[in-house]
């Protein structure tokens, strides 16, 4: 789903990020380069026949640690097994904070341990549907108990929990959290997840807590998404709009 890493990296850029890396598959490597910025470079890496990134490419991305301040992953990665072996092993060897969402926290839900092997920054980004796979729960508790599970899942495992919905919630580890208001049902939007971290991702590498990275990025993605229900209409909106959006939106907060 190149679409998906295509958002999250052209949000990071407009969310500030001085410099955006997708990792991809390297025979996609040309058709990323036509779907997305000029701005976003690529590293390509080895692939599956399916193409999708492979567990060969760890080495290449462990190797690249040092040279970024944050890694997002899961946006478009597809859930093809040998992928989610890659996706597990990043999170447990990762050096520098890591924003989890999409397909990266449906690996997660197979081996939850994984979160705990370092003791790395880690921001996970689930949808309700998500949240009950990595909790265990059904969808219609996860939503009666929006705050407690957050809450729970976040101090378990360490973690910064950010369960989007109505009133997306942000929980820390030592119980801290935020409610958040902005936004709307204009959203619920194929690529508004993907849209959010890389805003988290660009908040996170410019020196932000993960706290307040999540908390921010909620916050300033609901603006954004307010402004483009108001020019396109919460029906008309989609996901690039929120994107387009997003310096108005940190415009109005300065």
């Amino acid at each position: 789903m190149l679409g998906a890493a295509a958002l999250t990296s052209l949000t990071a850029l407009r969310s500030g990020a001085g410099l955006v890396t997708l990792g991809i598959p390297k025979s996609l490597n040309a058709a990323a380069h036509k779907k997305i910025s000029s701005a976003v470079m690529t590293l390509p890496l080895a692939e599956t026949p399916a193409q999708t990134l492979a567990p060969s490419a760890f080495k290449q991305i462990k190797s690249a640690y040092s040279s970024y301040d944050v890694i997002a992953i899961g946006p478009g990665l597809s859930r093809h097994p040998a992928t989610q072996r890659l996706a597990l092993k990043i999170i447990e060897t990762s050096t520098i904070p890591l924003i989890i969402d999409a397909d990266a926290l449906n690996a997660l839900s197979q081996s939850l341990k994984s979160l705990t092997k370092t003791k790395t920054l880690k921001i996970l980004t689930p949808h309700p549907g998500e949240m009950s796979r990595l909790a265990k729960k059904k969808k219609d508790f996860i939503e009666d108990n929006r705050r407690d599970v957050a809450c729970s899942f976040a101090r378990k495992h360490n973690c910064i929990l950010l369960l989007k919905g109505s009133r997306t919630i942000v929980a820390s580890p030592t119980g801290k959290t935020y409610t958040n208001t902005t936004g709307n049902a204009g959203m619920a939007t194929a690529g508004s997840g993907d849209v959010l971290t890389g805003m988290i991702a660009a908040f996170c590498a410019q020196g932000l807590s993960g706290f307040q990275a999540a908390q921010y990025g909620a916050y300033l993605h609901g603006k954004a998404g307010d402004l483009a229900a108001k020019a396109k209409t919460r029906l008309a909106m989609i996901a690039p709009d929120i994107i387009n959006c997003i310096p108005k939106a940190i415009k109005t907060e300065l």
